[in-house]
């Protein structure tokens, strides 16, 4: 759990402040997003002047979270654009859901030589210490829980979108209730979202309802199937000619590596994804037997226990050699 002091410096970090950038790690997911989104529209019913920052492009189905799309870097902004300008306009940085160099791109370097106070909020393992004042709790299934302890901590209104972007974060990183880390605690969280006039169907119609081009990448996906070690691994990968072939785009991906868990066999997974820049995205999870981490780790990533994630250089059959060779050490 977060020490109560830590919520007082970070309430006094916002009080202090009048423009704020508000960021998170690459390829944001729900946690990511709905994270932001609470946080954004607290402080701007606070008064303050807010700016958030993708580092790349979400998932579609997040975009109804935001009353204003937020910018992109690379697209709406350029590191050398925040490095010489604009960044001097922020008197606080907040990042959400990483607290980890590797899963801020490009905006790491800014981090660096960065003079401005920082406030990390995330509920990962890996940890860099990025913030100057942070709210870490690892024993939560979402970032956003935190981000609803500290609105609850300071008193500041949970209105009814505030309260929809958290649920959405809750769910999602908890697969709709269905993973190990959905405990008491999701509920109790998600009960109150619920009287502050969330409607779970309604969210779950909105983020479920994919498009043909992502059913179809997951079609792909699933034909790659390959089954190791008595069916207890189980290896999914996607190739840049499957996007070409499918239109899907990069987004689609997401949690796509989940249907692993139908196979009754199988202890964990990995999904390795070709990217434009000709490294391997690799997402890997676990029951709970193996620590996918500790994997991750190895390759300059990182995560929980049961999801994590890195990225490889050199082809795809090279990567997944790589990781079924990790991955027999530890079946």
């Amino acid at each position: 759990m977060t020490k109560e002091n830590n919520f007082q410096k970070a309430v006094e970090l916002i009080n202090s402040s009048n423009n704020v950038l508000i960021t998170s790690h690459t390829r944001p997911d729900g946690d990511a997003c709905g994270s932001m989104v609470a946080i954004a529209d607290t402080l701007t019913t606070l008064g303050k002047k807010t700016t958030s920052l993708l580092l790349s492009e979400m998932p579609g189905w997040y975009k109804f979270l935001f009353t204003e799309e937020p910018s992109v870097l690379d697209k709406d902004v350029t590191i050398e654009q925040l490095k010489q300008n604009q960044l001097a306009d922020f008197d606080l940085i907040i990042i959400v859901d990483t607290n980890s160099y590797s899963q801020l791109p490009e905006f790491s370097d800014i981090l660096k030589q960065n003079d401005k106070p920082i406030l990390a909020i995330d509920h990962h393992i890996t940890n860099d210490n990025l913030g100057d004042v942070e709210l870490v709790d690892t024993s939560a299934a979402a970032t956003a829980i935190i981000v609803l302890d500290l609105l609850k901590f300071a008193n500041w209104q949970i209105t009814e979108q505030i309260a929809q972007a958290i649920f959405v974060a809750i769910a999602t990183d908890t697969g709709w209730f269905q993973f190990a880390n959905t405990d008491s605690r999701v509920h109790q969280c998600c009960a109150e979202l619920i009287n502050a006039g969330v409607n779970p169907e309604k969210i779950h119609q909105k983020i479920q309802n994919i498009s043909l081009q992502r059913f179809n990448l997951m079609v792909a996906m699933l034909n790659s199937l390959e089954l190791h070690l008595d069916g207890r691994f189980v290896i999914l990968q996607l190739r840049q000619a499957d996007f070409e072939s499918t239109g899907a785009s990069y987004n689609d991906t997401e949690n796509l590596i989940d249907e692993y868990r139908r196979i009754c066999t199988a202890e964990a997974a990995v999904m390795l994804v070709e990217l434009p820049d000709g490294q391997i995205k690799c997402s890997m999870r676990s029951r709970g037997k193996v620590d996918v981490r500790k994997i991750a780790e190895k390759f300059d990533g990182g995560g929980h226990k049961r999801a994590s994630g890195a990225k490889l250089k050199g082809t795809i059959d090279n990567a997944k050699q790589r990781v079924l060779d990790e991955i027999k050490k530890l079946l």
